[in-house]
């Protein structure tokens, strides 16, 4: 089956099509997809015991207690299965309860949102036992990689039910390392995450504030996250708790009280001094969106023109350059080629309208074609981050066009002399000559309560990747965006606390403000597990996080 690359590629270039401001943040054209796991991250969480779905069991009331020992416990736990009373001599096949969990997006010619998640009942078979003379069975397993709370266990003979129990898993946090230098990344694990609104995301508190949300629909409840060790040499506090964004604190007062977490010490040991600002990735994952509007698109074939383009590569940063290749061009002679980028704003955009940004076409140079054949590296603009359509034009006819995704980025801030100073960090410099971004002269190193700026380029334009989150020493103080400054997005900060080295990090967001659905309440907060776990990889898109270090010195120590 063609997946979703292809499908992007179609959805860009259909977009080329439509007449300028024939555009719409919500709409009835929007094609809704729901996102399973990859297929790479589904290996890694698999169904649990055989994997083999079932169809859902048909509880009846004569059915005898499967009894499981212990009945509860964290991924792990060895228990028991046993029951008494069934059929003689006859073979079981036992059954698990579980779920299937998916997140959910829509996609348009102009967009992508996120529209929240989605959870499927789902039963596999753990195995099958023989009864002996008397109708017992036991049956000895360990509690697997699966969502929390219980799971239904139901005993079959021929198909129909005879017995029926549960195990329920239970959560369990852990950290690692438990100890070194500030910028140590420490890797979380929350598991036995649930399948359910209240019970599938978990926060991260560090020393009582927040650093961000993590989900596992994607890992089966196996929540991992990292965070950056910040604050002065001497124990922190890491505490991961059941949360719809933000930790729900009296947890056990409410309806899944077994939904708790932990706290955990850190120990930072020293200050190591600044670490050069570095991006984290997300895992390479085959997206799993269908080819709905590349079919559509592949029947219309407005243009007439068979020509087909590559590009290699097919990502990278703002600047970079990329080489394209097309055959089959039916004219030879002089082609212009396009960027394809949106202009506009969500900020001044009415409910219901449908002219809040556009299209628009960056002029890349020109080219020429001899014998149908384009060879020719092209510069990919400073412009918005995510997908992009390179064009061939000719007489005004769109020819061929291929598929490019446009990375985030650092500014690099050098010397006169050409040394680099600085990566992405700088003096802030609020003149009226610096205004609207405000970057002055790069430097790590500020005075308390001085200004400064994180600069970041090819910040893109959709719910998935226009916006990115702020921690500052772990605790969530904001976001950015760049949308509105062509994916340039420079965010403004005042340099606090002890002197030191401080930590700033930006993490992926899933921007919900607008438009805005229900059932997105895991939007505007930093995704700690977006690196594993979100719709933006479902849909292609590689929103990384960034980590940046700061020296804070007294005032007037600062050169």
């Amino acid at each position: 089956m063609k997946r979703h690359l292809r499908a992007i590629t179609a959805t860009a270039a259909l977009a080329l099509l439509l007449p300028l401001g024939m555009t719409s943040t919500a709409s009835a054209d929007m094609t809704p997809y729901t996102l399973p796991a990859p297929p790479e991250i589904a290996a890694q969480y698999p169904l649990p015991f055989t994997g083999t779905l079932t169809p859902a069991p048909v509880p009846v009331a004569n059915a005898k207690a499967v009894n499981a020992v212990p009945d509860n416990g964290v991924v792990g736990t060895p228990f028991t299965l046993s029951a008494t009373g069934l059929p003689a001599n006859a073979t079981v096949t036992l059954v698990w309860g579980t779920t299937q969990a998916a997140w959910r997006a829509e996609v348009d010619p102009t967009t992508v949102n996120y529209r929240g998640t989605s959870y499927t009942k789902i039963n596999v078979i753990m195995g099958t036992v023989t009864t002996d003379a008397n109708g017992a069975f036991t049956f000895a397993t360990k509690a697997p990689v699966d969502f929390g709370s219980v799971h239904d266990i139901y005993a079959l003979v021929n198909g129909v039910v005879v017995g029926k129990g549960g195990f329920e898993i239970r959560r369990s946090v852990s950290i690692t390392p438990t100890s070194g230098p500030i910028g140590t990344p420490i890797h979380i694990t929350y598991s036995g995450l649930g399948a359910s609104l209240y019970q599938s995301g978990g926060a991260v508190n560090y020393d009582n504030k927040l650093a961000g949300e993590m989900l596992a629909l994607w890992n089966r409840g196996h929540g991992t996250a990292t965070i950056i060790a910040s604050g002065r040499p001497g124990m922190h506090y890491i505490s991961v708790q059941d949360a719809i964004g933000i930790q729900y604190m009296n947890i056990l007062q409410s309806p899944v009280p077994n939904a708790t977490g932990a706290t955990l010490a850190f120990r930072v040991t020293k200050d190591p001094g600044i670490i050069k600002p570095y991006f984290t990735w997300p895992e390479q994952v085959t997206p799993e969106a269908d080819v709905h509007t590349t079919m559509q698109l592949d029947a219309i074939d407005p243009l007439g023109s068979k020509a087909v383009a590559t590009l290699a590569p097919t990502s990278g940063p703002v600047l970079s350059k990329t080489h394209l290749h097309v055959t089959g061009l039916p004219v030879d002679g002089s082609v212009d080629l396009k960027f394809s980028t949106v202009v506009g704003s969500r900020v001044d955009c009415p409910k219901g309208s449908t002219s809040c940004w556009k299209f628009n076409a960056v002029p890349m140079g020109t080219g020429t074609v001899s014998g149908g054949v384009l060879d020719q590296d092209v510069t990919i603009p400073d412009n918005l981050g995510g997908f992009h359509v390179v064009q061939v034009m000719q007489g005004g006819k769109l020819m061929a066009q291929a598929l490019f995704y446009v990375k985030e980025s650092l500014d690099v801030f050098k010397d006169k002399n050409g040394k680099v100073v600085s990566i992405g960090v700088a003096k802030a410099d609020n003149s009226i000559a610096h205004l609207p971004a405000g970057v002055g002269a790069p430097t790590y190193t500020f005075k308390q309560g001085e200004e400064f700026t994180i600069s970041v380029r090819g910040v893109g334009w959709t719910q998935m990747d226009n916006t990115m989150n702020v921690t500052y020493d772990n605790s969530h103080i904001g976001y950015g965006c760049g949308f509105n400054s062509n994916g340039y997005m420079v965010i403004h900060l005042v340099a606090t606390g002890e002197p030191g080295t401080h930590t700033v990090d930006l993490w992926p967001n899933l921007y919900s403000a607008n438009p805005s659905f229900a059932d997105t309440q895991y939007g505007m907060l930093p995704l700690l597990s977006g690196g594993h776990d979100s719709p933006a990889l479902g849909l292609g898109y590689q929103v990384p996080s960034i980590h940046f270090t700061i020296k804070v010195v007294a005032n007037g120590k600062a050169k």
